[in-house]
Parts: structure tokens; C-alpha cells; sequence
């Protein structure tokens, strides 16, 4: 990947491989599956992002998915009521804004991956959409503040060798964007 650069009128542009569009595609079209109102659609395999929770308007308690609790955090922890209060009058909106920056990003990333060129708007939805992935699978690896550590005490071997490596990398490309929008 060539790192983001800013453009004139406070976009970014950056050059994508095509397997990390690839790659790209596959996770944030996982994201969308997750925060679906109705979940994925019936015998949708067993991947990184799974969903293991169903939501309906009448359950107002937090997700039983951790993952969807990250992404759809209650907002009173200390009182269920009110927890269950907010997420009935928020949660809708919130994973309507989710799904469309993660639209958004997919709308904007060339299949084939390639040159990307993104106005101010687009590169905050990659950013929304970026973050909610990251924190998806940071959820599943269960990544602390130790990261380096924890990736460090992994062999090259070990199944969530590339999980990690995909993580880091992920970040990287965060990290890219927010600093050519700075």
C-alpha cells in the first residue's frame, strides 16, 4: 500500500494492492452483515466477524455478541433500564450510520484496487468504517493495551498469526488516513 496523501480540498489519495482491496472488501462487507438489524441471512459460514446474536426491536438489552456490544455499546453501564431506554431510542441510527460509512467506503475502494482518491467526506467515512473494523476484530483476537506483546508471543505458525498481522495493518492504514486529513 502507498500510505494516504492529502489532496487539495482536504481529501486523501492513496494506492491500494489488489489483494489488500481484496481484503479490505471482505472485512468491511463483514461489518455490515454484523450490524445488519436482522443479523446475516441464513447459512452465512463461520468467519472471522461471525455473528452469534440475534437483535429484535423488542430486545433492548446489550448484545449477546461481544463484538456487537463494542460496536453498539450501551450507554449507561451501570443501569439497564436506562441502558435499554437508550438503545431503543439510538441503536437504529447507529447502525444505520455504521452501515453507511461502511457503504461508503465500499462505494469508493475500486474492486481491483488501484488508485483511491477520496474527498474530506469520503475519508471520514473510511475512517468510521476502518475503526469499526478494527475494533471487530480486535474484539475477536481479545487485544489489550499489549498488543505488541501479545503478537509478539505468537509463532509465525499459529493460526492468528495473519489475524494479528491483518490488525496491524489495519491500523497502519488508519493511521495513514488520519494523518493526511491532519
Amino acid at each position: 500500500m502507498e500510505p494516504f496523501r492529502s489532496t487539495r480540498g482536504g481529501g486523501a489519495r492513496a494506492y491500494l494492492a489488489p489483494t489488500e482491496a481484496s481484503l479490505l472488501r471482505s472485512l468491511v462487507g463483514q461489518v455490515i452483515t454484523l450490524i445488519a438489524p436482522d443479523g446475516p441471512p441464513p447459512g452465512q459460514p463461520d468467519d472471522l466477524l461471525a455473528w452469534d446474536a440475534q437483535f429484535s426491536e423488542d430486545q433492548l438489552q446489550t448484545p449477546d455478541d461481544p463484538v456487537l456490544a463494542r460496536l453498539l455499546p450501551d450507554g449507561y453501564r451501570d443501569d439497564p433500564d436506562a441502558a435499554g431506554e437508550f438503545r431503543r431510542y439510538t441503536e437504529s441510527s447507529l447502525r444505520s450510520a455504521k452501515q453507511q460509512a461502511a457503504q461508503e467506503m465500499l462505494d469508493t475502494l475500486p474492486e481491483a484496487g488501484g488508485r483511491i482518491q477520496l474527498t474530506h467526506d469520503q475519508a471520514h467515512a473510511w475512517l468510521k468504517a476502518l475503526n469499526d473494523v478494527r475494533l471487530a476484530l480486535g474484539v475477536r483476537l481479545d487485544v489489550t493495551e499489549e498488543f505488541e506483546q501479545q503478537w509478539g508471543r505468537l509463532r509465525a505458525d499459529d493460526p492468528q498469526w495473519a489475524a494479528y498481522e491483518v490488525y496491524a495493518w489495519l491500523g497502519a492504514v488508519q493511521e495513514s488516513l488520519v494523518q493526511a486529513l491532519a
